[in-house]
């Protein structure tokens, strides 16, 4: 390891405790306000959903970690978390060893690659104007957010525009929640294992999951990462909702009517500006990844 700890950058205790605060504060901006919510048992549609639905805990995201590649001077206020693999300490310096990933934890990081390649390289399509929303909550038997936030439009037109407009649906996480009756209305039908196979680099759900590619493959890829895809991730939830049927109003959040000929245009130019800030934190991901894996 002499040769690899020689190319490794090392931070000053100094400056990695200042970027580990700087970045705890970044993380609270989001963590503090949901874990109020959480003890107050006020849930938000749109904040909140990034909390419960990846599974990662706060105290995790609010964690700092070095990219690949970065050492961090050994001292007494050194955290708990460096100081068990995949990190090492050597020449007075701890930082994280490909050389411990053990085989299950490769393979993971494998077919994380391969995904967010195979995302990369497919054409993005850029007219499924988020109906999937839409698809979820066809017929009202299981409305998801109806303890939070009502329909913002009748039941009967609801259903009229999902029967009306091509379902191209390519996420398997947002297809899966389809209400049964709405399933063989959409034109694709990915799958769990077939992924790779569907994902494409317009999808909002695509985009918001590269937070989850980015917590899956820490710490290599570095907390500034992880919080980048995370704020990103946000943006896009906040599209994915307000162009559902959902009446967000008193959340202060207006409506992008994809029921009508004008907001579908209004969703597909969002779709566009948040795919291209999605491209480079793919492209990031991927850039580590290579660099991780042997």
């Amino acid at each position: 390891m002499a040769q690899a700890t020689a190319a490794i950058r090392t931070l000053s205790a100094n400056e990695w405790q200042e970027r580990a605060a700087r970045h705890r504060a970044r993380a609270g901006r989001w963590t503090r306000p949901a874990l109020k919510r959480r003890a107050s048992r006020q849930a938000h549609p749109v904040e909140d959903f990034l909390f419960s639905y990846y599974p990662f805990s706060f105290a995790k995201l609010e964690e700092w970690h070095p990219e690949a590649g970065t050492a961090l001077e050994n001292s007494a206020a050194l955290p708990a978390c460096w100081q068990k693999a995949p990190y090492r300490s050597q020449d007075g310096a701890v930082f994280a060893d490909p050389a411990l990933l053990e085989a299950k934890e490769l393979a993971r990081l494998r077919w994380t690659r391969e995904l967010l390649v195979a995302t990369r390289d497919r054409a993005p399509n850029f007219a499924c104007h988020g109906l999937h929303e839409w698809a979820m909550v066809y017929r009202g038997t299981d409305v998801r957010h109806a303890l939070t936030t009502q329909l913002r439009l009748p039941q009967q037109e609801i259903d009229a525009l999902v029967e009306s407009r091509p379902i191209r649906c390519s996420h398997f996480d947002a297809f899966r929640f389809f209400h049964a009756e709405a399933l063989p209305l959409n034109r694709l039908q990915p799958t769990l294992m077939e992924r790779p196979h569907f994902e494409q680099p317009a999808c909002v759900h695509a985009n918001m999951d590269l937070y989850k590619w980015a917590f899956k493959s820490m710490p290599w890829v570095g907390s500034d990462l992880l919080m980048d895809c995370f704020e990103q991730a946000m943006e896009l939830r906040d599209l994915d909702m307000r162009a559902s049927p959902y009446d967000l109003s008193a959340y202060g959040l207006e409506p992008v009517k994809i029921e009508t000929a004008e907001g579908r245009r209004e969703y597909e130019k969002e779709q566009a500006r948040l795919a291209e800030k999605a491209a480079p934190l793919r492209a990031r991901l991927i850039e580590v990844l290579d660099r991780v894996l042997p």
